[in-house]
């Protein structure tokens, strides 16, 4: 068979991702219908830069659904094919048997691996431990960030100098640390794990608490519906067999892959800080307006106000926030990944993918390319999202 032409390649990539456009297409013509019931996220609909943003989100969110449910796959992304290594994009796959796609899309890499395939499993690793990671830490920041700006004093002083401290480091280079194996065969990041992961828990119930603590019966419906599975998940997710920390044993029904654990671990811790910073600098402000104080009059407690009164109030810098870290955390993956950290190295992960291209890079500019297009476009519509909800936001 005679390699395919560009106008192939890209007629075959825009058919394996079919399934990505038409969950687009139903994604917009819902949200476009019913924006108007759709608070801040349907005025995003208004903003032609905030649509842009989402579209190309929205893209990475699907392509990472589809590409884990195995749909829009082409081959396995960890597989080597022989007579494919550094293979220019289009070239038929040797020895083909039926059911196989019969091309390399985007060409091979120096192990002979399929980039079509890579980028979009790399797709799936990024949407999975960024935003995830990122909602961790804004619980984390939350929790402790809410106290400290409400009540103040030694508390405040308190977790503002260890926010300080661990800020003071470069965050590259703290990221860097905390994902090399040294670190890492001291259980360091299990024992984080143990604390940052409590914080949800809290969250969660403090939340529920305040909120329903005049319905005795529906106030443990709901702590029971959120905290037990929460619960479990928390000590199978900290547990590690083998380790220090093996509770559970053969018991044990969920095992991140290597290296993810440590990975979010270290995304959160880093994140942390400045969540806390920000929340703590809001709640400064606003808990200085009438609405706290009639709160206060009220006789509503210190936790009722500082989460039903202050912090919806502040979501717009916060949303605003959100979009942007979870950018700054793909950057952030990208870049452990292209020094070989935290992930296995034969990961599909953008990263690793443009580490492996690079090295050729003077012969061959089809390895690298794909994987850093793909990085840059994300991260480029989580900034333009952001930018949307922030115009939206003041408006509101």
């Amino acid at each position: 068979m005679e390699p395919l032409s560009w106008g192939a390649i890209f007629a075959g990539m825009f058919t394996q991702l079919i399934p990505v456009w038409i969950a687009l297409i139903a994604t917009f013509t819902l949200s476009i219908v019913y924006k108007r019931r759709l608070g801040l996220y349907g005025k995003l609909f208004d903003s032609s830069i905030g649509m842009i943003g989402f579209a190309l989100v929205m893209f990475w969110v699907f392509v990472a659904i589809f590409g884990a449910m195995d749909l829009i796959l082409t081959h396995d992304p960890l597989s080597q094919v022989s007579g494919m290594k550094n293979k220019g994009p289009g070239t038929p796959l040797r020895g083909a048997e039926d059911g196989d796609y019969a091309y390399y899309l985007l060409g091979g890499d120096n192990l002979a691996r399929d980039i079509f395939s890579r980028v979009m499993s790399g797709a799936t690793i990024v949407i999975l431990i960024a935003p995830l990671a990122t909602l961790f830490a804004y619980m984390v920041g939350i929790t402790l960030g809410l106290p400290a700006g409400y009540y103040g004093g030694r508390f405040d002083t308190l977790l503002s100098f260890v926010a300080n401290l661990v800020l003071a480091f470069p965050v590259i280079l703290l990221f860097y640390l905390l994902v090399t194996p040294e670190i890492v065969n001291t259980g360091l990041p299990q024992y984080m794990a143990i604390v940052l992961f409590f914080f949800p828990l809290v969250f969660f119930a403090i939340l529920i608490q305040t909120r329903l603590k005049q319905q005795p019966q529906k106030n443990v419906i709901w702590l029971c519906a959120f905290l037990i599975p929460l619960s479990i998940m928390y000590i199978v997710t900290i547990n590690a067999p083998g380790t220090k920390i093996d509770v559970l044993g053969p018991v044990d029904f969920f095992d991140p892959a290597a290296g993810i654990l440590v990975v979010f671990v270290s995304v959160v811790f880093v994140n942390s800080p400045t969540v806390f910073r920000i929340v703590r600098g809001l709640t400064l402000d606003i808990k200085q307006r009438d609405y706290v104080s009639a709160a206060q009059t009220r006789g509503e407690g210190a936790w009722y106000i500082m989460l039903w009164e202050i912090l919806p109030n502040a979501r717009g810098p916060l949303i605003v926030d959100f979009c942007l870290r979870i950018g700054y955390t793909t950057i952030l993956l990208g870049t452990l990944g292209f020094f070989g950290l935290g992930l296995p190295p034969e990961s599909p992960d953008w990263g690793s993918t443009i580490n492996e291209g690079r090295k050729l890079l003077s012969i061959y500019l089809h390895p690298a390319l794909p994987p850093a297009l793909a990085l840059l476009s994300l991260v480029l519509g989580l900034n333009l999202l952001a930018d949307g909800l922030r115009e939206e936001s003041l408006r509101d």
